[in-house]
């Protein structure tokens, strides 16, 4: 995961690099939250067993109850990113500490330095 994490943040710097010209604001949130979700999606993609879904859910601070009825969960990965209990433990400032570049702040940085 950090390896892919790394991979991200290069392409996510470039992208912005090149299209940081734009004044276009509006799909910025959208793209960021998408990524953010697909991020989610991976996590409990390498989880795969209900087992290790439901320890590594407890891990991050999840309760009992709600972690386990993710990981006995039949609904697909990009449907359980979605959930109430995966979005709260990997949340933005989550996956900040694990270097995920925010397109969001990347457009604000270029467009409104301090």
């Amino acid at each position: 995961m950090e390896y892919r994490l790394k991979k991200l943040a290069e392409y996510i710097r470039g992208w912005m690099g090149y299209f940081r010209i734009t004044e276009y604001y509006s799909p910025i949130p959208r793209l960021d939250q998408w990524i953010r979700r697909r991020i989610r999606c991976c996590f409990i993609k390498q989880w795969r067993k209900p087992k290790t879904r439901y320890r590594n859910l407890i891990r991050l601070g999840v309760d009992h109850i709600k972690a386990a009825s993710i990981a006995a969960s039949s609904k697909g990965y990009y449907r359980l990113s979605k959930t109430y209990a995966a979005q709260l433990v990997l949340n933005d400032s989550y996956l900040s500490k694990l270097e995920l570049v925010s397109l969001k702040d990347l457009w604000i940085r270029f467009h409104h330095p301090r």
